[in-house]
């Protein structure tokens, strides 16, 4: 028998706000169910559930959302969006308004990481970086 997996987010009274910012962001997204206590929604394919449940607990980069971008214009639009009321953090990491951790990377970044000649340098980018730049990393 097949379940499905998908994760479960904690809001503060703001699931359904939450849930309407995130499919503004993501194209082929929707609400799937909106209740009182819970929000089901689905960006790009991926299906999450937001919790209307207090604030009693918050989230931290232990749990981060990765973005895989091709172009430095997605790179552009997607960090644009998603830092609107939140903030940059570093490695290509930034925090929504609802205090979610993501991480918008270019597609390249894998092969850079796992090529022994490359990876020492990309990492040093890496490091020292807020928003990705693909030309920076291309041309390492």
């Amino acid at each position: 028998m097949e379940h499905t997996i998908y994760p479960c987010l904690w809001f503060d009274g703001r699931a359904k706000e939450a849930a309407v910012f995130y499919c503004s962001i993501f194209k082929n997204s929707k609400i799937i169910t909106d209740t009182p206590m819970v929000v089901k929604f689905e960006l790009n394919g991926s299906v999450f559930m937001g919790l209307n449940a207090g604030p009693k607990f918050k989230f931290t980069e232990a749990i981060s959302f990765v973005v895989e971008c091709e172009t430095q214009e997605e790179i552009d639009d997607y960090w644009k969006k998603l830092t609107a009321g939140g903030s940059e953090i570093e490695c290509g990491w930034l925090r929504d308004q609802f205090g979610l951790s993501w991480q918008i990377v270019p597609a390249i970044l894998g092969k850079l990481m796992t090529d022994p000649q490359k990876a020492p340098k990309a990492m040093e980018v890496v490091r020292k970086t807020k928003k990705f730049n693909i030309e920076e990393l291309v041309n390492i």
